[in-house]
Parts: C-alpha cells; structure tokens; sequence
C-alpha cells in the first residue's frame, strides 16, 4: 500500500497533457497552476501517509 501512495503523485505529475490547460480558473489563477500546487500538498500527504504505514510495519517485527 505505501508504494501506491508513492506512485500516484508520479504518475500524476507525469500526465502533463492533462493539466497542461488555462481553465477553468481558481482563484484567478490558470488550471495548471493550481492544480500543481494541490499535487504538492497531495503528494505531502502520500508522502506522509507511506512513512506511516512503513513505519507501523517496522515496529512490529
């Protein structure tokens, strides 16, 4: 499971044509922008969610 959360946010950033757009706005800010800046939290979140899980598994053994 931890390295499902570590490939997901790859495999997103990799997706570029899907993000690569001007809308819709947020904020007034372009789709692309703030969608990277989501992913940067997201992946935050991945990151920390896989430490967790690795980190439960290593203290059973």
């Amino acid at each position: 499971m931890a390295g499902v959360l570590l490939v997901v946010p790859f495999a997103v950033y990799l997706a570029v044509p899907t993000y690569a757009k001007d809308g819709p706005h947020l904020a007034g800010f372009p789709f692309f922008y703030w969608w990277q800046l989501l992913w940067v939290v997201l992946t935050a979140v991945c990151i920390g969610g896989a430490h967790l899980l690795t980190r439960k598994r290593g203290a059973a053994k």
